[in-house]
């Protein structure tokens, strides 16, 4: 129906932070964008964060306009934090990624044994000398931020 694919051009305004579009396509169709346009600025800042490896920086933000998110998500709270995991191998700095992962991973994937495979994978970069030159390369690429910030700004 028309409404229906009102709603879907909305949601993708919205999603890819088209603020000004979606401002313009409420006021023509009459359809309501489900969130308060002034929070496309923030979500944004959010995925850009993301997007550009300021993974701590994209948190705080989170918890800045929404708290509770994160929270009431372990698994995206859990692939968040991969991301900063993965940032830290991205730097070479094995002993924080390390630390990182027994305080900031384990936890959730020892209490959500769905997300111990993704933290076997990511724990696999470490054991090799050069990760960014590893079968498993694809988790430091640029195509792993923008699915993470993807994630994050649904």
């Amino acid at each position: 129906s028309k409404e229906s694919l009102n709603r879907l051009v909305m949601n993708y305004l919205v999603i890819e932070g088209y603020k000004d579009a979606a401002e313009q396509f409420q006021s023509e169709s009459g359809t309501s964008p489900g969130i308060d346009l002034d929070s496309i600025t923030d979500r944004m800042a959010i995925r850009n964060a993301v997007q550009d490896g300021a993974v701590g920086e994209a948190i705080s933000r989170v918890n800045d306009l929404s708290p509770e998110l994160l929270d009431q998500d372990p698994a995206l709270q859990f692939r968040v934090k991969k991301q900063q995991f993965l940032e830290l191998v991205r730097d070479k700095d094995v002993a924080s990624a390390l630390q990182f992962a027994e305080e900031e991973l384990a936890p959730t994937a020892e209490a959500h044994p769905e997300l111990l495979e993704e933290l076997e994978n990511v724990m696999a970069l470490l054991a090799f000398p050069d990760p960014a030159a590893s079968p498993l390369k694809a988790l430091l690429d640029v195509a792993q931020r923008q699915k993470t910030a993807s994630e994050l700004n649904a």
